[in-house]
This record gives structure tokens, sequence and C-alpha cells, in this order.
């Protein structure tokens, strides 16, 4: 019998199977692709976030070119578009203004002789984030009569004039006078005395030391608050210490720096220890420390008996040891030689020598030193030079890396903050409404010295001081004078952060 052919019925049938298993596969997406095409032709489509956008992005990604802003006038910086970013604010209405019952209210004690373009913004950024009070101890520009009453207009803010009483005190503490840094270390620690009475006569629950070049960023909590920060903070810790995150800039000609500084050196506390020592060469740049500035960062104290500063960093307490705690993700945003003239501002400040030895007795920290003797002996071009090498951030290639390791970091909250207060017409409508104000006590004072015979002492300022501000200022002089002992304590200096050196002492 004849061999039969092997029949391919089988095979002919999963061979369909395959074809049918094929051509759905080809057609699925073809016919997705083709309905989601008609879906964007209809406009039925899901909405694109990134188009509402401008090309930028974010603030602090453009590389905008600002343009030069005279020395003499702050209206520029101060001055917004026609496009409100914050309408919620205008009217600057904040709850801490009304007096409602919003706890644990926060008070922030500076000195300072800034002007109005750096105070206001500084300002309202901390009144938006929960501070209830501000106590300025004023003297310089911020002391002028047309700055200082427009401050003083502004409710929550107290303006204190350095008067012969202060001047007196710190002459005493003769431990710590030294000119430059030094007497302005004396000066913070003698007001930070004072502010402690004041805060505590006014009710309030915290007080914290902050230098009008440096912003809270209370990060953490799901608010976006300083007092909801601190209202977290169990009741037996006395002192919250904030890191500080140093800026830096990545452009010479900043101009404006809370609007045009986003990025930002991490604490030490907030890293991990093999990455702060592993890149710290790249993160120095040749310059003496990781920071070029202080590292020990800022601190706020709960108000109770006894307080009492100890230096502008920290604070102590005369009956017991503060328990304190650090901050794991809050901070203090330090926007330090933001700007080119930073360099020759200071030196103008100071009248030591430009000498290794002689800037010692002006300056604590060794960045500072440098950058005194290059303003005092250097041309404009070399400082320049220096200024882009030492702290200009313009190598993007090394920014990367060090933003993917974590040593930078991106903070775009307070620019945002700033740049809603200015476009809402808070700083314009502030220091109308304030001059207003001015003008009359002006005004009023003028017609008080011609009606009558008054003696100006020699050593007091003609600051617009009222007498009821004198004699308040007399009465916390006697309520703190038993506390001074300035000589007799060593209080915490800026101090910067762990070196490479100290490090590889110890492993």
């Amino acid at each position: 019998m004849p061999a039969q052919a092997p029949s391919g019925g089988g095979g002919g049938g999963g061979g369909a199977a395959w074809r049918q298993l094929l051509l759905l596969l080809t057609a699925l997406p073809l016919t997705l692709a083709a309905l989601a095409f008609a879906l964007q032709w209809r406009g039925g489509g899901v909405d694109d976030p990134t188009a509402r956008w401008p090309s930028h992005a974010f603030p602090g990604m453009a590389e905008p070119t600002p343009k030069a802003l005279p020395s003499s006038a702050c209206g520029d910086v101060l001055v917004g578009s026609s496009t409100p970013a914050f309408p919620y604010l205008r009217g600057w209405s904040f709850p801490v203004d009304s007096g409602a019952g919003l706890h644990p209210k926060v008070c922030v004690q500076t000195s300072t002789s800034a002007g109005l373009e750096q105070i206001l913004p500084w300002l309202f950024y901390h009144k938006v984030i929960g501070v209830a009070q501000f106590l300025l101890f004023v003297e310089g520009k911020a002391a002028k009569p047309h700055v200082a009453g427009i401050l003083e207009s502004i409710p929550g803010v107290k303006v204190v004039y350095r008067t012969r009483e202060l001047e007196e005190q710190q002459a005493r503490s003769s431990f710590f006078y030294k000119p430059c840094n030094y007497e302005l270390f004396v000066k913070q620690s003698l007001n930070m005395e004072m502010a402690i009475v004041m805060a505590r006569d006014a009710g309030m629950d915290w007080i914290m030391h902050l230098d009008t070049d440096e912003l809270l960023y209370p990060g953490g909590p799901p608010e976006y608050s300083v007092r909801r920060l601190l209202a977290e903070v169990p009741r037996d810790v006395d002192m919250v210490i904030f890191p500080n995150y140093e800026s830096s800039v990545e452009r010479d000609n900043i101009k404006d720096p809370f609007s045009e500084v986003s990025m930002f050196k991490k604490n030490y506390d907030h890293l991990p220890k093999d990455t702060y020592f592993g890149m710290y060469k790249e993160a120095t740049r040749g310059n003496p420390n990781y920071f070029i500035t202080y590292g020990n960062g800022k601190s706020a104290a709960r108000i109770q008996d006894h307080l009492r500063p100890n230096g502008a960093h920290r604070w102590h307490n005369y009956a017991k040891s503060p328990n304190e705690i650090k901050l794991e993700e809050a901070a203090v945003l330090h926007y330090t030689y933001t700007k080119f003239s930073d360099l020759t501002s200071r030196r103008d400040r100071c009248g030591c020598k430009p000498t290794k030895e002689d800037v010692k007795r002006c300056f604590m920290l060794d960045f500072d030193r440098q950058a005194f003797i290059i303003a005092s002996t250097a041309s404009e071009e070399e400082m320049l030079r220096w200024y882009n090498e030492r702290v200009v951030w313009n190598d993007k290639q090394l920014n990367l890396k060090l933003l993917r390791k974590g040593v930078l970091t991106r903070i775009y909250a307070p620019m945002v903050i700033v740049q809603g207060l200015r476009e809402s017409g808070v700083f314009t409508s502030v220091i109308a409404a304030g001059q207003r104000v001015v003008n009359d006590k002006l005004s009023l004072k003028q017609t008080n010295i011609l009606g009558q015979n008054v003696t100006m002492h020699g050593n007091v300022p003609r600051k617009l001081i009222r007498a009821s501000s004198e004699a308040s200022a007399r009465r916390t002089l006697q309520a703190v004078e038993p506390t001074i002992r300035i000589t007799d304590v060593t209080a915490v200096p800026p101090l910067s952060p762990p070196s490479l050196d100290g490090y590889q002492k110890h492993t």
C-alpha cells in the first residue's frame, strides 16, 4: 500500500491564527493613534500644562539682562509691572496684622543700615510666611527720616533708633569692642537683649534674629509658614536651629537678589557626610571654606524667663541649659556677596589697613578678609575677575554635577513671593502711604523746634527720635542691665562649616 503524504490541516489552522493575532496587534495602535489625533483636532484632548507657562518655565531659569540701577534710587527694584501676580495681597492686609488669635506669635529682630529697596522685600516676605512683629534697630540709611518713617507706618513694625544710651552700653563691652564685624557683633548682641524684653511685652511666643540679607525658608510642614512650623515644635523645646544655605549666584550683574537668585549651597547638616567631604574641593572652588561666610545657622528661641542672646546665632538661658533641636528641612537662606557692589560696600565701611594682619582686627571669617584686601588694592577689572572666580557659579557643568549630588539646590518660593508682592504694588503702596505720615511728622517736628528752645545732644543723631521712643529704650535698657554681662561669657560668633583638613585629621 503506497505511503500517504502527511496532512497539513493542523499547521494551516495554526498559521491562520497567528496571522489574525498579528493583524490585531498592528491595527490596535493605529486605531488608538487615529483616535488621539481626532481628539486633539477637535480640541477635546487633555490640556498640556506646559503650554500655560512662558518659554523659560520657572523664575530664575531665564537669563534676564536687567537695566542698571542708579545707586541713589530704589524705585526700580520696588516697582513691578502692571500685571498683578498676587491679587489677593492688594491692600497689603495680612492675618498677623489684624490681631487675630493666631499662635504662636513670631517676632523677628534685626540690626540694619540698609535702605527701603532691601528692607521692604525682606519684611513683607516674612509677613507672608507668618511673622507677626518686627523689631528694627536702625542706623545709617535705615535711620534717615524718609526711610524710618515709612517703616514705622507699617503695622507690626517697631523702629528703634541708636541713641546715646546704646552707644554707652556698647562702650562698656570692652572685651568685644573692635572695628567692623566685631563692632557689629556687639551691636547685634545688645540689640537682641532689648528685643527680648520688647517682644515679651508685645505677647510674642518666639523670637529670632535675622539680618536683612537672610530669608527664612520654612520647609517641612504642608503649609509654607514659619508659624505652622514652630507650632509643631514640642513644648519642652526651648530653641530651634535653622541651618543656613548660602546663595550661589550665576551672574555678576545681580541687582535684586531676592528676585534673581534661586540656587543655594546646602548646609553640612543637611548633607550626608560622605557627600559633603567627597565633593568638598569642587564645592569650595579654591575659597578658604565650604561657605564663603558663616555656616552655623541661625536660631529661634521660645520667649521665657532668663532668656538672653548668645551671640547673633544662638540663644541661652541663665537658669538652665536650653533644650534645642535642629530642623531637617527648614533653613535660613543667606544672600551673601550676591552683588558685585558688595565688595566695595564692605570696604567703604571699614577703616582697617589692607594687610593680612590688620584685617584680622576687622573680620572674623577668612573670605571676608580676602575680599576686603582685594577691594582695597585691586582695580575694578581685577576685582570683577576675582569676583567671577570666587563667587559667581558660571560653570554650568559643575553646577549640574553638584545639583545632582544634592550639594546645590534650587529654591524658588522666596523669589516667587517677592516678585508677586512687587507686581501687586505692595511696596509702592507702602511708600506712598508712609510718605504722607513722614511729611506730617516732619512738619510737626519743625513747628515744635521753632516754638521751643531745644538743645540736641551732640552724640545723638538727628533722626526723628520721639521722646516716647527714647523713654522706652531707657526703660528697656534698665530692665536688661543686670543681665548684660557680655564680658563674662563666650558668645557664639559666626563660624565656618567643617573643613576637609579637620575631617582628614580625625580619620
